[in-house]
């Protein structure tokens, strides 16, 4: 997905096992950030810089979505480990990590796979893609994020 795009309809799957959709937050602006794994350290750094910038983010209007291949019930642990106050969704299909391209060729250690490339998306209200964050720095991704938008 490219700055311009309008992003998908279906966005993952919730702890409860409820399919969220974009029109869900109809007229709201949104934060979806693509995460390779729940309760990993750089994850985990992540997650809980947003959770401690959640309301300026919140103030800003904005609506905060973590996305990752993990199970509903790994996110539903993962959110209570970390206090975190964000909804978590699902996309086990990896479906939704490729119809925002985030789902690519990596390596490590000499091996390649395929898995989540960590990315941060803003929309506007309309849901039109506004800003992309690649290079997502992970222990200071709320101020990363606020920076941008403030």
């Amino acid at each position: 997905m490219n700055i311009g795009d309008m992003i998908p309809e279906i966005l993952g799957t919730d702890a409860q096992g409820h399919v969220v959709k974009a029109s869900d937050f109809e007229g709201k602006p949104l934060v979806i950030y693509f995460y390779p794994k729940d309760n990993t350290p750089g994850c985990t750094a992540e997650a809980c810089s947003l959770r401690d910038g959640y309301e300026d983010l919140k103030d800003l209007g904005y609506t905060l979505i973590g996305i990752s291949k993990d199970s509903p019930a790994s996110h539903a642990k993962f959110a209570q480990k970390h206090n975190l106050p964000f909804l978590l969704l699902s996309d086990t299909s990896t479906e939704i990590n490729q119809s925002f391209g985030v789902w690519q060729k990596k390596k490590m250690a000499g091996r390649e796979y395929m898995g989540t490339v960590r990315t941060t998306f803003v929309t506007d209200s309309s849901h039109r893609i506004t800003h992309i964050i690649t290079k997502v720095d992970t222990k200071n991704a709320s101020a990363q994020l606020l920076s941008l938008l403030s």
